[in-house]
């Protein structure tokens, strides 16, 4: 397992900050107590919590190309056929993954392809699983034309927590399927949006794992 590399300031922020505070606990304190141990160990724990959250683990990738590999880990929230307004400008269906503060937070291609937008939207913090998030929250858009010529939008969605989307899509480029898109921190939500002639291979609750649980076909 690694450690991502929009954690790595964070983590070592955190150590060093618990480090200092036990240092000067050790010379500024006139008596070592079991509060002192608790509050030391607590912080520890947290740390290590910290450094979870952007852990990458070691997994082998489905390969596909007539699937749509999950670009996140995850529960499936949604499920609805709507009208995406922005890159896609048609009925699609819409397939949203909540990523809880356990998951790993990595975010993937879905499929090869190459990207034609990207466009960073400012907006609120709502919980990322409620359903009006994926329009009021803060957000990062990605479209996407397939190798077939069919188009998808993936959408970054922030969170109460995630205060930060990192995305490495560029206008222009070429991407590889299970490819590093990008990285949310602290809790939050990815919609794909896809032909309504895509069969969806997921259900509602369904758990799933980036670069490894398939969401729909591709025709």
């Amino acid at each position: 397992m690694k450690i991502h590399r929009e954690g790595r300031t964070i983590i070592l922020l955190a150590f060093g900050v618990t480090a200092v505070i036990w240092l000067a606990l050790l010379f500024l304190a006139h008596h070592w107590t079991v509060f002192h141990t608790i509050f030391i160990v607590a912080l520890v724990i947290f740390d290590i919590l910290v450094a979870a959250f952007f852990r990458i683990p070691r997994r082998i990738f489905t390969e596909n190309a007539n699937e749509l590999i999950s670009p996140a880990d995850g529960t499936i929230v949604t499920i609805e056929q709507v009208f995406e307004k922005t890159y896609l400008k048609e009925e699609c269906m819409q397939v949203s993954i909540f990523m809880s503060g356990t998951d790993v937070h990595v975010n993937r291609y879905p499929c090869d392809g190459v990207v034609e937008y990207v466009k960073f939207r400012r907006g609120n913090y709502f919980v990322a699983s409620y359903p009006k998030s994926s329009d009021l929250n803060e957000r990062t858009e990605v479209g996407m034309r397939l190798n077939n010529g069919k188009r998808i939008m993936i959408r970054q969605v922030a969170g109460v927590m995630a205060r930060r989307i990192v995305c490495y899509a560029k206008e222009g480029e070429t991407v590889k399927q299970n490819q590093e898109m990008g990285f949310i921190k602290f809790g939050s939500r990815i919609d794909l949006f896809l032909p309504l002639d895509f069969p969806i291979s997921v259900q509602l609750q369904d758990k799933v794992r980036n670069a490894i649980s398939p969401i729909a076909e591709i025709v």
